[in-house]
């Protein structure tokens, strides 16, 4: 009678034991360089990320500085606008005071009229 360690002896020195022992190194040596390979194409994409997000954060960086930049030559000018218009304006009611009496009065009925309403 064979003991289990008698059988499990026998059944490693055969050539089907040989031939297993075989294929679980080539197995090994499979999952090892399939690791290495995915180890190899994370750190490849992991440095492509990188790199993607730091041109993309320079890019929005250059955009916000172009956007602000040209957001203060518009307020340059309608402030400038602006300024002309009111000096025109003053101007205007300065030299002719009794239209721009006549002026406001004829603004302050229509606006009386648009907020009292019909009754």
């Amino acid at each position: 009678m064979t003991t289990a360690n008698q059988a499990f002896r026998q059944a490693a020195n055969s050539p089907a034991g040989h031939h297993a022992s075989e294929a679980a190194k080539e197995a090994r040596e499979s999952v090892k360089s399939a690791a290495e390979s995915a180890k190899s194409t994370a750190e490849s994409v992991v440095d492509d990320v990188s790199e993607f997000a730091s041109d993309a954060a320079r890019k929005a960086g250059d955009l916000a500085s172009d956007v602000s930049r040209r957001a203060g030559k518009q307020y340059a000018r309608a402030r400038d606008v602006a300024s002309e218009a009111y000096d025109e304006v003053h101007e205007r009611a300065v030299e002719n005071p009794h239209i721009t009496l006549g002026l406001a009065v004829a603004f302050g009925f229509l606006l009386g009229a648009l907020l009292i309403g019909r009754r």
